[in-house]
């Protein structure tokens, strides 16, 4: 496994409460590179994603990354 695929812990602040989210170095950069595309900051693109989980923040994390770049494909291909 590469360095930059091996999970990270980083403490955020998500809906005013202090947490720690582990995610491999890709899903963080994911994340930066969302939250830019949409003019929020990613500690609020985590709270708005927070707010319609279920489950794992992390894996909810995960999936809202992979099903935003599917999304994002799909669309490209029309």
């Amino acid at each position: 496994m590469s360095r930059d695929a091996a999970p990270k812990k980083r403490s955020v602040r998500i809906s005013g409460h202090e947490t720690s989210i582990t995610l491999e170095e890709p899903f963080w950069q994911a994340l930066r590179d969302i939250a830019e595309e949409q003019r929020v900051s990613v500690n609020q693109l985590m709270s708005d994603i927070d707010k319609d989980r279920e489950g794992n923040l992390s894996s909810a994390l995960r999936v809202y990354i992979l099903q935003y770049f599917q999304e994002k494909s799909a669309q490209q291909t029309f």
